[in-house]
């Protein structure tokens, strides 16, 4: 399927490609700036549609007129929801940030959460595996990190490292002495379903699960790392790794496409963000996280009648001693 013919590029977009003389595909879209861009209708539009191919979807859009403003809007929006997550401690809302390199994943996580109170959100950033995260199940380190109710956790990379770097390096699992000694097809089925199983049990018992893949191009992830190298206060950025990884592009983007093929259901949904432009992809995660967390409905929980006469005789007692 071409990216003209996708559901949303049909409603929304105008698509017209610009290529980056390095065979990866950039879109850009155009839409009128006088349009309302309601938060649901964006949701609906970067929800990754079964049987689509990754690369068939746009890495940098014209969604807004200005998308700092809208972002700012939308951050309000969000922390009201919040404050009503946190006081209700019913539900809980996880988010899952996976992308490549220079992808933008802190930089979004940053400016999404700016207006949320710091009590009701947790960000875990999973580096490599500690010998003890090793010595139990793939899941283990992830399981001991998901958000309380009331809270929104965030996971910056995720349990979906288990079915892409690794999947990309097979080296990796050889030296983890794993009781399975074959890394085939019907291995990695099985962890699909593993982490198929693991969100419809957390959605369950009321903690939703909402996925971004931030989608860059390999044109503008050069770009970004290139930056990095120009600008000394961004040397502590730069790590050798990234270049050799530019080296396996294609195998991460298979690597993508399987697992979002594999995971993506109605309780645990991807969103495939356009993330060449980084204020218009800040923006787009803002308006669909807060979309997410208003399907949870959270409301300030009602007081009792025993809780309304505490609140009465405090009152009184206030106002006594105001004279």
């Amino acid at each position: 399927m071409l990216a003209h013919e996708l559901p949303f590029a049909a409603e929304l977009f105008k698509m017209k490609s610009l290529g980056d003389g390095v065979g990866a595909r950039m879109v850009a879209a155009e839409i009128d700036d006088s349009t309302q861009l309601a938060g649901d209708s964006i949701a609906a539009r970067f929800r990754y549609t079964p049987g689509t191919a990754i690369f068939d979807y746009p890495t940098r859009v014209d969604l807004f007129g200005d998308p700092r403003t809208y972002l700012q809007d939308r951050v309000a929006a969000l922390s009201e929801l919040q404050q009503k997550l946190y006081a209700e401690q019913r539900v809980s809302l996880l988010v899952v940030f996976q992308g490549m390199d220079a992808a933008g994943k802190d930089s979004t996580i940053k400016h999404v959460t700016s207006g949320v109170n710091p009590q009701g959100f947790q960000v875990f950033n999973f580096k490599q595996p500690t010998y003890k995260d090793i010595d139990h199940n793939y899941l283990w380190r992830y399981w001991q990190a998901m958000p309380e109710r009331g809270r929104i956790g965030i996971f910056n990379r995720s349990h979906y490292e288990e079915v892409l770097v690794v999947k990309v390096h097979p080296e990796i699992l050889q030296a983890r002495r794993l009781p399975q000694q074959s890394f085939d097809e019907r291995f990695w089925r099985n962890r699909y379903q593993d982490i198929r199983s693991l969100e419809r049990h957390l959605n369950e018992n009321g903690t939703k699960v909402v996925k971004f893949f931030l989608n860059v191009s390999r044109e503008e992830q050069r770009r970004r790392l290139q930056k990095r190298l120009d600008n000394p206060e961004k040397f502590w950025k730069f790590d050798p790794r990234d270049i050799d990884e530019r080296q396996h592009w294609d195998d991460y983007q298979n690597a993508y496409q399987q697992a979002v093929t594999a995971t993506h259901t109605d309780d645990a949904p991807w969103y495939l963000i356009p993330a060449d432009h980084k204020w218009t992809m800040r923006a787009t995660v803002a308006a669909i996280v807060t979309v997410e967390l208003a399907g949870l409905d959270p409301r300030y929980p009602e007081p009792t009648e025993e809780q309304l006469a505490k609140i009465n005789w405090a009152r009184e007692q206030l106002a006594a001693e105001g004279g």
